[in-house]
């Protein structure tokens, strides 16, 4: 099922990469990473589809990680690349997606963003009670239950309205209305078209129903079950990048002595240039995990750790280990790098967790960063460009606890996503 909602954002990617690759002319995107109009007729013309389906799909594919934007540039993403041998890579993108339903429809413009952003933050709930109930449910339930999320999201904010507020309802065989549903019915019907347009749910006949993958989703999100590492047992044998995914969940000690072995059984020269090849990739847990495997590897390895210095994906791994090499201690490696490469390095890192780890563990993971305040680091964030950045926001206002940072978050994630300021 995430093969057959994804297939059409996979053809457009594959087409851009075909078309666009280094060496042929032109470029796939503007600095905003939307298509551009000749661009979007180009491949309309191509792959039989109107200029307005093949923004949908490259939007798509970009939420999904299919494609990543450098800049002007656009480059496929490490699932597409693995989208014919690895069912997983395909089912985190449509995670990936399903995180970022918010972006993926246009919200209602006349509504207030503090609105929407209420709205965001209890649609997990909404979800939930979707998943429980295995079937469909009538849209007035689903309402009801969106209210009582929002009164608690405010409750727990300690917010009061301001104002003269409305007397008791009179007893009467009339149902009673709340104020807010007529603010909220609107934006609950965008949120379960926005679920609708990923996969995530059906609606129609004035009720939603979760699909299976939907369901799997949002139970998945419940129990915060993380995709699996491969078994350990025969990394020998593998490549460097089988290899690290089978380390990804061992501790470190067992993680070093799956590198010892492994390097043993071949050249180190070979050994290194795969590493740094796998370093290389889209993925960037195994980027960290591949300088992890080149310090056991130590010195043999300088030579090529300094030959990537200037690839501003691994520039901040290869100048930490270069750090770490000439003696620094590993706490204070930290401060060879500038503002922008530790914070290059902040997200990769959150892309990781994203990709490979719990909620709770992105969530910590702020408390890394060398900015002082949120705001400072949201800045900063969007200053450096990374590829992954706007998946990380999403990812991170989808974990955090506090309702005001989550939406101070999405705000980010979506004014990267829309290319606004």
């Amino acid at each position: 099922m995430a093969r057959a909602g994804l297939e059409d954002a996979a053809r457009v990617a594959r087409w851009t990469d075909a078309a666009f690759r280094p060496g042929r002319e032109g470029a796939s995107s503007d600095s905003k990473g939307t298509l551009s109009a000749a661009t979007a007729e180009r491949a309309a013309a191509e792959l039989g589809l109107t200029p307005d389906q093949i923004r949908h799909d490259w939007d798509t594919a970009r939420l999904a990680g299919l494609v990543e934007v450098h800049g002007d540039t656009a480059r496929p993403g490490w699932r597409l690349r693995a989208w014919n041998r690895d069912d997983s890579a395909v089912l985190r993108g449509w995670v990936a997606l399903f995180d970022a339903w918010s972006l993926a429809h246009p919200e209602p413009a006349d509504r207030e963003p503090a609105a929407v952003a209420e709205v965001v933050s209890a649609m997990p709930q909404v979800l939930s009670f979707l998943q429980l109930s295995a079937g469909p449910v009538p849209v007035e339930q689903l309402l009801d239950l969106l209210q009582q999320r929002v009164t608690e999201l405010r409750t727990e904010r300690c917010e009061i309205p301001f104002g003269p507020q409305p007397e008791p309802a009179a007893d009467t065989d009339e149902p009673e209305t709340s104020p807010d549903d007529t603010t909220l019915a609107p934006l609950l019907d965008w949120a379960l078209h926005a679920l609708a347009s990923v996969g995530a749910l059906t609606y129609g006949d004035g009720q939603a129903t979760l699909t299976p993958l939907g369901s799997w989703a949002v139970w998945v999100k419940l129990e915060q079950i993380c995709v699996a590492a491969q078994s350990p047992a025969g990394n020998i044998e593998v490549s460097a990048e089988g290899m690290l995914r089978g380390c990804a969940q061992l501790r470190p000690n067992a993680a070093r002595d799956e590198y010892r072995a492994w390097l043993a059984a071949r050249p180190v020269g070979s050994a290194v240039t795969e590493l740094i090849d796998a370093a290389r990739g889209e993925d960037a847990l195994l980027r960290g995990l591949a300088f992890e495997a080149l310090r056991v590897v130590g010195a043999p390895a300088e030579p090529d750790v300094h030959a990537v210095v200037d690839e501003t994906p691994l520039r901040p791994y290869a100048l930490l280990w270069l750090a770490e090499h000439d003696g620094a201690d590993p706490e204070e490696a930290h401060e060879v790098l500038t503002r922008d490469e530790a914070t290059w390095l902040w997200v990769d890192t959150a892309a990781a967790i994203a990709d490979h780890g719990e909620a709770p563990l992105l969530v910590r993971h702020l408390e890394s960063a060398v900015q002082a305040t949120v705001p400072a680091l949201l800045q900063e964030i969007r200053a450096v460009g990374h590829p992954r950045t706007v998946q990380v926001l999403v990812a991170l206002a989808a974990a955090h606890p506090d309702p005001a940072l989550a939406k101070a978050v999405r705000r980010a994630a979506f004014q990267v996503h829309t290319g606004g300021s």
